[in-house]
């Protein structure tokens, strides 16, 4: 009676490993280098806060094409206006308001064609040669579930992989699932959702591997963990009959 008790209490022990084969990144497979790519494409997408600006050698030229908007501060000395760049929000049907030049249709486009859009529309018109630079102002990207710090970070640089993105999240906790990540995106005006392997070399492969703006990370939590969370309502029930057996049997081996 007494080794059955021992062999239950390490069994119940041995449950609560957990296997490094389902914890260690890049465990498996290979990478292909020829589908390795490092080039990402910024693609204009609704809900998008832009700071287009536009420069030439003629400084009034270009003048009513950078518009400024003015924030008031409260300070110390009253109400202060600081003037900065009016940037765009791109509406639903992908559109803005530029100056001058009225309604443009830029969503789906990528940065370089925006650019491009813009120089055609601007020369020899408006500006001449002019150069043009955009930035999105709200990139952003999310990460939740059963990480260490679960939130939304901007991007600045808009350049960002789902390895630096977890990084970000402070990395998956121990009782994460990492065969099955899942990363939520809009594309086309539709919701899509991938899924890759943290424990295969894979994941540099995949489409997803450089993250767009507004994606969603979302990781979920193991069968395990799953399993216990779904059996709290009785653990304490079960924790105190397993505590009053251990009793009897202790009182009977005496």
């Amino acid at each position: 009676m007494k080794k059955t008790l021992i062999l239950i209490l390490f069994a119940l022990l041995l449950s609560n490993c957990v296997s490094k084969k389902k914890v260690i990144y890049f465990q498996y497979d290979e990478i292909d280098q020829s589908k390795v790519s490092n080039t990402y494409t910024t693609v204009i997408k609704p809900d998008d806060l832009l700071q287009i600006t536009i420069s030439a050698l003629d400084q009034e030229a270009v003048r009513p094409f950078n518009l400024n908007a003015v924030a008031f501060l409260n300070g110390t000395d009253g109400i202060m206006g600081q003037p900065s760049q009016l940037n765009y929000l791109v509406d639903n049907n992908g559109e803005i308001d530029f100056p001058v030049l009225g309604k443009l249709k830029i969503g789906g486009l990528t940065r370089n064609e925006l650019i491009e859009l813009l120089k055609n529309k601007l020369d020899p018109e408006y500006v001449k040669n002019p150069n043009i630079v955009v930035q999105i102002t709200n990139y952003k990207i999310s990460v939740l579930g059963d990480v260490n710090r679960p939130g939304s970070f901007i991007i600045p640089n808009e350049r960002i992989t789902i390895l630096e993105a977890i990084a970000l999240a402070g990395d998956l906790n121990i009782s994460a699932q990492r065969s099955d990540i899942l990363i939520n995106r809009e594309e086309n005006g539709k919701k899509t959702q991938y899924s890759v392997d943290l424990l295969s070399k894979n994941i540099f492969t995949s489409p997803v591997f450089y993250l767009q703006q507004n994606d969603v990370i979302y990781v979920k939590q193991n069968y395990a963990t799953i399993q216990s969370a779904a059996s709290n309502s009785s653990a304490t029930l079960f924790i105190s009959i397993t505590g009053l057996l251990i009793t009897i049997i202790s009182l009977a081996l005496r």
